[in-house]
């Protein structure tokens, strides 16, 4: 393949994406690495509605998250390996001084979606609800065989 193709196919990619259960397609960041996931998206003012970050993890655990340095509330959803919710905060408060608290979800993940605060409930996120996810390398991963 050339290089002027290559660039054109890298261009033309559409961004990783998620598809709500209602049907809302987010535009994702992703923070995969340990240095993405530990700055989320801390410092920012806004999070458009159509926009969120998946944070994934190369293992099923409980990941907990704070609100540290973020100035915007946040849904935080916790995501099994094929995108099923297993947990949600909604609304987790913005904090800017410790102590800040952290939030544990009561089941194990494999990754987190954080979305503008008030979202999960606007487009029906709640526990055993499914995401759908595109161009995110690994994730989803199949469902295991029984």
């Amino acid at each position: 393949m050339n290089a002027l193709l290559a660039l054109a196919l890298i261009v033309a990619a559409p961004p990783p994406s998620c598809s709500l259960p209602d049907g809302t397609r987010i535009t994702l960041e992703l923070a995969i690495s340990d240095e993405e996931r530990a700055q989320g998206l801390m410092f920012r003012d806004q999070l458009p509605p159509d926009h969120g970050m998946l944070f994934l993890f190369d293992r099923e655990g409980h990941y907990p998250f704070w609100m540290k340095n973020t100035f915007i509330a946040l849904d935080i959803v916790w995501l099994s390996r094929t995108g099923e919710v297993v947990d949600l905060q909604a609304n987790a408060v913005p904090c800017r001084f410790d102590p800040c608290p952290s939030y544990v979800p009561s089941q194990r993940a494999r990754a987190v979606l954080e979305l503008a605060g008030g979202s999960a409930e606007r487009h029906g996120l709640r526990p055993g609800a499914r995401v759908v996810c595109t161009g995110v390398p690994g994730f989803p991963l199949a469902a295991e065989k029984p």
